[in-house]
């Protein structure tokens, strides 16, 4: 789970790296500016050292201040939303961030931490399905790969 809200799971660069999937490596690298070789994770917040995280996970601010903090999420934080949330490089990110941390924090305070994050976790997951087909979808998605239906509005909005 990303401390950020930006679960893992649904990320393009984790699933290419957890798939060794090379052709979404070269997609994602391409989508942010980095060589498909670059473009690996397993996680944001792996044990030191990681085995592979991602250059923009490994100087994120917003995992280094939760690190730094000894916090393994933002939803534990009550100086939340800070500014680096709003100064995040990527729009979409910023709005998954507004929408998931606060889903963190209710999954939490119904169910305690350990099942509240877990609840959450599951949540992120099934939202990252194609409504028309069922398919697994990526964050940031813009259109399903199996059925082609445009996913974005329904799921993150557009890039």
């Amino acid at each position: 789970m990303a401390p950020c809200g930006l679960y893992c799971g649904a990320c393009g660069v984790y699933i290419a790296s957890r798939d060794g999937n090379e052709k979404f490596k070269a997609v994602m690298g391409k989508l942010y500016g980095t060589k498909p070789e670059e473009t690996e994770c397993l996680g944001c917040m792996q044990p030191d050292p990681p085995k592979k995280l991602y250059g923009f996970c490994e100087t994120c601010k917003i995992r280094n201040c939760v690190k730094s903090r000894e916090f393994y999420s933002c939803h534990q934080c009550q100086e939340w939303p800070r500014g680096m949330i709003d100064n995040f490089r990527f729009a979409t990110g910023i709005r998954v961030m507004k929408r998931a941390i606060p889903l963190w924090r209710t999954k939490v305070a119904e169910h305690g931490d350990e099942r509240g994050s877990i609840e959450w976790a599951r949540a992120e997951c099934e939202r990252y399905h194609c409504p028309s087909c069922g398919n697994p979808l990526f964050r940031g998605a813009q259109t399903c790969r199996a059925c082609k239906n445009p996913v974005a509005d329904d799921l993150d909005g557009s890039l």
